[in-house]
């Protein structure tokens, strides 16, 4: 935290990223000194579920008072991922609906109460959301950014089908995951699919994910791509009305 607010003071933009609750629970790692077959991961199926709850709202009590930290210092974008909360659901198709009450309820403790001019954003990896769309609308994240490339764009037939999202949202409009550089048209294209079934005042552009698996002469074309994508888009639309 300090070094994002030290940032935010020489007049940086910036967005923290923290991990959310779920998340944090599912994908935390052993501290240095402890045995490594000691994890969250391996006890999770063993503790009794209450534990496994109240652990994780003890984690997104924790996230609240960071996010409280960074707003009174200024920062009124916040980043809080819940990248794995898809791969929590239990198998047992019967429980599902539980689990995400449990899983939204604890992503909204660490938000809540920031003002209205503080803009909450999440990111969700994996492209498989169509069935959990409406416990991700229920999140209220300001901003939602979902990895959507590599789906062939399923994603987007959720809002074919009439689903209505209020908020901002991002689907990925390239694959990060790979070297290949995309090339403006294309992602224009995909932009165009989007505002198909999409509002433009609640579109963001953005990638499918973070890009620090990439080079950077790969990172650079890629964004670059992108931008120029979203800024050809907007002039069209613009002189369109």
């Amino acid at each position: 935290m300090c070094r994002t607010v030290h940032v935010h003071n020489l007049g940086v933009d910036t967005v923290p990223i923290l991990v959310g609750p779920v998340s944090y629970l599912l994908l935390s790692k052993p501290a240095k000194g402890v045995d490594k077959t000691f994890d969250l991961l391996t006890l999770l199926d063993s503790i009794l579920p209450i534990y496994k709850f109240e652990t994780c709202y003890q984690i997104a009590l924790a996230i609240k008072n960071e996010v409280e930290d960074l707003e009174k210092a200024g920062i009124t974008v916040i980043q809080i991922d819940e990248a794995a909360l898809r791969e929590g659901l239990p198998l047992r198709k019967s429980e599902h609906a539980f689990y995400l009450d449990w899983a939204v309820h604890s992503f909204r403790i660490t938000n809540v109460g920031v003002q209205d001019t503080t803009q909450i954003h999440t990111h969700m990896c994996y492209s498989n959301f169509n069935d959990i769309i409406h416990s991700i609308i229920d999140m209220d994240a300001d901003v939602i950014t979902i990895e959507n490339s590599r789906s062939d764009e399923k994603l987007l037939s959720v809002f074919r089908e009439g689903v209505k999202y209020g908020a901002g949202i991002g689907p990925g409009v390239y694959d990060i995951h790979s070297p290949r550089i995309p090339s403006t048209e294309e992602i224009a294209d995909r932009i165009n699919k989007m505002l198909a079934v999409l509002e433009t005042n609640i579109l963001w552009v953005n990638p499918d994910c973070g890009l620090k698996t990439r080079k950077y002469a790969e990172v650079n074309p890629a964004l670059k791509a992108m931008v120029d994508a979203a800024k050809s888009l907007r002039t069209k639309l613009a002189s369109a009305k």
